[in-house]
């Protein structure tokens, strides 16, 4: 099974985490106009599917832009930096540590992805079972 996958460090890996930072800024922005307040929802998926594919260093530019993009669009005052209530600082938190886990998450599945590729393929299964 082969993926597209981008080399980490490189310009196109930081261009795909920040075009998908982008699409879930879209979706987002869409489910808040219908008075859905899940903050970092559309989020998650990006951080997994760039640090799967363009690794980690990409997948740490996209948590660390979606902090404050998060903070600034969609938590209210809108589109100002302000004091934070608990429970933003909470949402926060907990987008940080999950984002964490789920880049390290990817990352496991990127390299299990590359010995998989990398290994022979001996057929199905051995006629000696």
């Amino acid at each position: 099974m082969t993926l597209l996958r981008v080399r980490p460090w490189s310009a196109g890996a930081f261009a795909l985490g920040l075009i998908l930072v982008f699409a879930s800024t879209v979706l987002q922005d869409l489910f808040f106009r219908f008075g859905v307040e899940l903050y970092f929802a559309t989020f998650f998926p990006a951080v997994f599917l760039t640090a799967l594919l363009a690794g980690r260093p990409a997948a740490a530019l996209v948590v660390a832009v979606t902090v404050p993009l998060v903070w600034w669009a969609f938590i209210p005052p809108y589109f100002e930096f302000n004091t934070l209530v608990a429970a933003h600082i909470d949402a926060i938190t907990m987008f940080l540590l999950l984002g964490l886990l789920l880049i390290f998450l990817a990352d496991g599945c990127r390299e299990t992805i590359a010995l998989l590729d990398a290994s022979p393929r001996s057929g199905e299964l051995s006629s000696e079972l």
